[in-house]
């Protein structure tokens, strides 16, 4: 049995028994590995446990009620919802590529605190940012470009995503020093960031 199974397994446990409402959120770069890690932590859990909301385009009415929006796809008494991105996608993603206004983008960092003490004060936010470097998500768009299996996930977002690497960094910093508790996690290597990150997510909801 390998480590990873083990802390699937600590998983399970854990969603066997009550445990209230738990949002997982993973954010990171384009290429991180917010996906793949997100199928590892699911797949041994039983599905009536869990749900995935993805990193969909937002239509207008969500731009318009960001926080509102979001409340909608919170988890239900003893469920877990893994968030591949989240409303913190404003405060990084969407500033970094212009798709949200400045006005928005600040009213999201003046409000985003009191959102969630009020608003989801009965849900338990696991906050996890998933670190790669600027050589290593280089590699990875390069391979995303030519590998048969991922060429379905290649965008032109993904060279944008290079050139802005360095302004990212410091959106992400201010995101993770002024809103709430975050978890870093090494990304470079995914195979031992997925078993890091599963084992903090066990941790956090031992307690």
């Amino acid at each position: 049995m390998t480590k990873l199974e083990v802390q699937q397994i600590l998983l399970n446990e854990i969603v066997e028994k009550d445990f209230g409402r738990v949002a997982v959120i993973l954010e990171g770069r384009d290429t991180a590995g917010k996906s793949g890690t997100i199928r590892e932590l699911t797949h041994y859990l039983p599905t009536k446990k869990y749900s995935v909301s993805l990193s969909n385009k937002p239509n207008e009415y969500d731009m318009a009620n960001w926080f509102e929006s979001w409340e909608k796809k919170m988890p239900s008494n003893n469920q877990i919802v893994f968030f591949d991105r989240s409303w913190y996608s404003r405060a990084m993603v969407q500033k970094s590529n212009g798709w949200c206004s400045e006005k928005q983008y600040q009213q999201f960092m003046e409000q985003v605190n009191e959102w969630e003490n009020d608003k989801l004060k009965n849900v338990t936010l696991i906050k996890l940012w998933l670190s790669i470097s600027e050589q290593e998500q280089s590699a990875r768009i390069a391979r995303r470009k030519v590998c048969p299996l991922k060429k379905w996930k290649f965008s032109p977002n993904d060279a944008v995503a290079l050139s802005q690497y360095d302004q990212m960094t410091l959106l992400k910093e201010r995101v993770l020093t002024s809103c709430g508790e975050w978890h870093t996690i090494d990304y470079n290597n995914k195979q031992a960031g997925r078993l890091s990150l599963i084992t903090k997510v066990v941790e956090l909801l031992r307690g």
